[in-house]
Formats: structure tokens, C-alpha cells, sequence
């Protein structure tokens, strides 16, 4: 990464507050990670216990005044928060800190910004980040006046700044949705084609920065971007990916890394690319074996797939970097099965940076396009009655 240190605008203070929630993360190392992504550089962390969240400044006056004398002595030029505040709560930091307030939500659409590549994942994240500032409009703007009447008025009040700006961005989201419907039907003009030839798919899932592209390039031998950082890959790439046990090709797709607490918008603005995940045959959750909190992230990945209607679809666990594991935590099998909500799933142990268990998968793979409908999957509800399926593997 370039050297950003003497930039002061670049330089961020990181805010997590603890609701008492499982997930709160007190060292802020995935926050950090965002900030890096984003090309900013962490210099302070400051956390926080609080019952509730202060309806003025989020983390109370006190607090905040704390966050202002960091940034002043680290000479930091922005303030990150790890939970979503609200505009009210943004506008009222910015003004006793002097300083940008970004929050998690709007980091994660500045990051995808900067990576979307392809017209469909740039007008994704376009819609995401107009339906996010539809909300903010009353911000830190200091032009929102109140705007004379027409040409030759003397006097007659007309719109404000800000109704003109709401008007603008509510016309940009209902022209960039045509152009995603539009996108959406050439999809699925594609995955029906698809259909018709009797194309088995498999769509990579998983958490973010688990490897999922470095290990579609090892299946498939494709020279799709990986890179050690969230949210690397956010464009769908396709591939056909043959396997010799089966006597043929299947489709294999990379889909973009999921998060904890992905923004909802973003989970809407992206349902063509995650459509993959909702129409596939099978899913390949991809989980990095070397995190301590890889629990919980299988749990964030479990959460979105219900959400987004792909909870039934069969997926096989694919423990990845065991290469980064310490010589006692190795598995014992390389093929074995992982409890979900009290159901055994099919796992596999890989790296596929080493290119170590590949065809241990690749057999998986193989047994799971063979099976017929009927046999493909085994349907199991969990306490709440929610499905979760699971390939069966033979003994």
C-alpha cells in the first residue's frame, strides 16, 4: 500500500461503542481494515460501553469531547465510527469535532465505489450510495438557503437547495433502477440459456478476504484479481470448470464477500450479482480457517443467504489457509462435516494459495453434480423453522 502517513486528511480515528452485543469487535481490526482499504490510515482507537446510544452525539458529550483532544494530538483529519449513526447524530459529531464523520455503512459504499469495475457493479453501488444520501441531505451543507423565486422575480421565496437536491437524487435512483431491471433480464436471459443446456452451478460465497477469488483462480485457472484485502472481487466472474470424475463441465462463479453488517441498500442494489448465489445448484462457503472469529463470520454469511432467498440452496464448507494454521491445529481429515444450527454439513479442508486439498474438493464437487434432484439435497430446519441444506457426502 502507498505511503500515506504524511497526508493529516488521510489519517482516522477509529470509534467502536460496545451496545452489549456478541459481535462488538474491541480491538476495531475489522474497521481498521476498511479504513486501509479505503486509503486511510488508522492513528487512534477509542471504544466505549454505553446501554444505549446518545440521540445527540451517539456516544455522549463526554466521549466525543475525548475523540475531539485524539484527533487534535494524533493529527487526524477524519473520525470513523464502527456503527451506523444516524444524520441527525452525524451533523451534531461533525460540529463539535470539526472534523469528516463517516460510519461503517458509508465506508463499506466508499470502498465498493472505488473497486466496481464493470458498468452493472458501478450502477449497483451507485443506487446504494443515492439511497444512502437521500437520508443525509441535511448534513454539513451550508448552501441549503432558501433560493429566490424565477427569472424577473423581485421576492417570492422558491425551493430550497435541499428539495432541489432531494428531487435530483430521487430522479437518479429511479433512472439508474431501470438500467439495473434492464441488466437484470439480460441475467436472466443467460442463466436460462444456462438451464436449457443443463449447466450445473456452483457459486463461491463467503466472508469477506476468506480467499474466494484466490481459489476460483486455482479451480479454474483464471487470472481473476485476489489481493489480501476486503472486498477485493466485487464483479461476478464466470467460468466453465471441468471435472474428470464427472466426464464434464460445470459453471463456476466468484460473488462478492460478504460482511457484518453489510449496509441493507447494498444488499438491495446488489440482488443481480448476488442473484448468482439464489440460482445456483450448489454453494461452496468459503470460510478462512486461520481467523479465531470464523464462527461468527459463517454465522454473518448464513444471515445474508436467508436474506437474500439462497438459505436453501446445498452448500458444501471449504476451510481455507489451513497453511496459515499452527502445526497443532492441522485437521485431522481433510474431509469431514461442521455443525450449522445444530446440522452437519459437508466440510473440506484446502489452501489454495498452496494448492493443498484441491482435489479432495474437487471429488466433493463431482459426488454433488452427479446426484438427482431428489438425492442432491437433504432438507433440515433449525429451531426457528428456518431451512438449511446440506449436500450429503458419502462415507
Amino acid at each position: 500500500m502507498k505511503e500515506i502517513s504524511n497526508n493529516p486528511d488521510a489519517r482516522a480515528i477509529l470509534v467502536g461503542v460496545d451496545f452489549g452485543h456478541p459481535h462488538f469487535d474491541r480491538t476495531l481490526e475489522e474497521l481498521g481494515l476498511l479504513a486501509q482499504t479505503a486509503g486511510l490510515e488508522p492513528v487512534g482507537r477509542i471504544t466505549c460501553k454505553r446501554r444505549a446510544p446518545d440521540a445527540a452525539l451517539f456516544v455522549g458529550s463526554g466521549k466525543a469531547q475525548e475523540i475531539k483532544d485524539l484527533a487534535a494530538q494524533l493529527g487526524a483529519g477524519e473520525v470513523l465510527f464502527d456503527q451506523a449513526i444516524s444524520p441527525g447524530q452525524q451533523r451534531n459529531l461533525e460540529r463539535l469535532l470539526e472534523l469528516p464523520v463517516t460510519d461503517r455503512a458509508f465506508l463499506i459504499l466508499e470502498i465498493f465505489a472505488q473497486r466496481a469495475k464493470s458498468h452493472e457493479g458501478k450502477l449497483q453501488v451507485e443506487l446504494a450510495r443515492l439511497q444512502y444520501l437521500s437520508t443525509r441531505l441535511v448534513r454539513r451543507w451550508s448552501h441549503l438557503e432558501r433560493q429566490r423565486g424565477g427569472i424577473g422575480a423581485r421576492g417570492g421565496p422558491g425551493e430550497t437547495q435541499i428539495e432541489l437536491d432531494r428531487r435530483m437524487i430521487a430522479s437518479n435512483i429511479v433512472r439508474t433502477k431501470e438500467q439495473l431491471r434492464k441488466l437484470q433480464r439480460q441475467r436472466s436471459t443467460q442463466r436460462r440459456q444456462r438451464e436449457r443446456k443443463g449447466t450445473f452451478n456452483i457459486s463461491l460465497i463467503g466472508y469477506t478476504n476468506a480467499g474466494k477469488s484466490t481459489l476460483f483462480n486455482a479451480l479454474v485457472k483464471a487470472r481473476a484479481y485476489a489481493a489480501d484485502q476486503l472486498f477485493a472481487t466485487l464483479d461476478t466472474t464466470t467460468r466453465q470448470m471441468y471435472l474428470g470424475d464427472l466426464g464434464r463441465s460445470v459453471s463456476l462463479s466468484d460473488t462478492v464477500g460478504f460482511i457484518r453488517d453489510l449496509p441493507h441498500g447494498l444488499v438491495d442494489a446488489f440482488k443481480a450479482t448476488l442473484q448468482e448465489a439464489v440460482d445456483a445448484d450448489l454453494l461452496l462457503h468459503v470460510v478462512d480457517a486461520s481467523n479465531p472469529n470464523f464462527p461468527e463470520q459463517i454465522a454473518q454469511v448464513q444471515s445474508v443467504l436467508q436474506e437474500i432467498g439462497a438459505h436453501e440452496v446445498p452448500q458444501i464448507l471449504v476451510f481455507n489457509k489451513i497453511d496459515a494454521l499452527a502445526s497443532d491445529a492441522h485437521p485431522v481429515r481433510m474431509v469431514d462435516t461442521y455443525e450449522i444450527d445444530g446440522h452437519q454439513c459437508p466440510r473440506v479442508f484446502i489452501s489454495a494459495r498452496a494448492m493443498t486439498g484441491l482435489q479432495g474438493l474437487r471429488d466433493c464437487l463431482s459426488q454433488a453434480a452427479s446426484l438427482n434432484g431428489s438425492q442432491q439435497q437433504s432438507l433440515m430446519h433449525d429451531d426457528d423453522g428456518l431451512a438449511q441444506t446440506c449436500v450429503p457426502l458419502s462415507a
